[in-house]
């Protein structure tokens, strides 16, 4: 089982994204999703691989599942 540390830092990283404080709220900041009919894993800003992570982060209730539950709520607001 993987215990490593899952925040939104570490997340912001395995997405390939810059992963500092400042850089994820800019990304939130910009990338807000007005509409909650638009999925996560479906807005057009993520790679074809950031998507299919948070995908299967989602569909699998994966460790890393409850920081992307809380990116989609910050996304979302």
């Amino acid at each position: 089982m993987d215990r490593s540390d899952h925040s939104m830092n570490t997340l912001f990283e395995q997405l390939g994204l810059p992963s500092d404080d400042m850089s994820i709220d800019q990304f939130i900041r910009t990338h807000t999703l007005f509409s909650q009919s638009v999925k996560l894993d479906e807005a057009t800003f993520w790679t074809t691989s950031q998507a299919s992570f948070i995908r299967e982060c989602l569909e699998s209730d994966s460790d890393w599942s409850e920081v992307v539950d809380e990116l989609n709520i910050r996304l979302h607001s």
